[in-house]
């Protein structure tokens, strides 16, 4: 029975170890629309003039 809790323990480790991979591997999206938005928004702010004159 010792020796198959020493099996246990490696077989255990290697799929925590295989699920994290998996899970930290993932493919993270978040869409092209805030991005574009964001990018929409600097473009604004790059083509204001400014409000005083520069001295």
């Amino acid at each position: 029975m010792a020796v198959l809790a020493w099996w246990i323990i490696p077989v255990v480790g290697g799929v925590l170890a295989a699920l994290w991979v998996a899970f930290s591997s993932r493919t993270r999206t978040t869409g092209d629309r805030d991005s574009v938005q964001g990018y929409e928004r600097f473009r604004a702010a790059m083509e204001r003039k400014p409000e005083r004159p520069e001295a």
